[in-house]
């Protein structure tokens, strides 16, 4: 395919994103309505550096590198935890969790209830006070787009259905109730980019001193490469 880098205007900003491990939505309006405009130039960039550029119906684009292997990191562990524990909570306050969780809100003045009423639970992600639940959950949530915080509101964005999916296909199995208090506890949860360590978010299956200008400069120079 014949890509022309001119037409890709918002190419450094997505690929910023994605590389990190961001999940774009129309959150990001601009990068949202070019990568839907010209999937596949974009689509056929990014697999010349090596990733898969997933685009889900529901309204998100990620990256799945190809290197990655199937260990799912301690990530995407805390907030798939996370999101059965609010699938329950809700559940048990009359709420649909399906219509908070996608597009939905929770306030922040709901999570010291939420901590304390899940607090066995919440030591298996090693979150022990409110203000680790906000740091390692929360926090990621926001920072790879599958929520956004305003002043202590937060909403959820499509890419919590990447979640949502694992949640939803445990409870056509078993019961969820039970299988979120028993004593073994085993959740499915999505394989993410980000991997976190001492508080930064680092890259798996990326050389370690590359950043993503010398990543975004390669992609372009391979895709010249089959042009020629």
């Amino acid at each position: 395919m014949n890509i022309d880098l001119k037409e890709l205007t918002q190419l450094a900003p997505i690929f910023r994103e994605l590389f990190k491990g961001y999940h774009l939505s129309r959150s990001e309006p601009e990068c949202y309505a070019q990568l839907s405009n010209m999937q596949d130039q974009y689509r056929a960039l990014f697999k010349a550096l090596g990733f898969e550029l997933v685009c889900d119906p529901r309204g998100f684009y990620y990256f799945v590198p190809e290197q990655m292997g199937a260990q799912v990191n301690k990530t995407a562990q805390r907030l798939a935890l996370f999101t059965f524990i609010l699938v329950e909570h809700l559940a048990d306050q009359g709420r649909d969790p399906l219509a908070v969780l996608d597009g939905g809100t929770l306030g922040r003045d709901e999570l010291p209830s939420l901590l304390d009423k899940y607090r066995d639970l919440f030591l298996q992600a090693e979150v022990t006070t409110q203000d680790e639940l906000e740091e390692k959950i929360i926090r990621r949530l926001t920072q790879l787009g599958f929520a956004e915080d305003s002043n202590g509101i937060y909403r959820f964005l499509p890419p919590m259905h990447r979640f949502l999916d694992v949640c939803l296909s445990v409870q056509q199995d078993r019961d969820l109730a039970a299988s979120l208090h028993s004593s073994d506890l085993s959740l499915p949860a999505p394989q993410l980019i980000a991997e976190e360590e001492e508080d930064e978010i680092i890259l798996l299956g990326y050389p370690e001193d590359e950043s993503e200008e010398d990543a975004l400069a390669r992609a372009i120079a391979a895709e010249k490469e089959l042009e020629a």
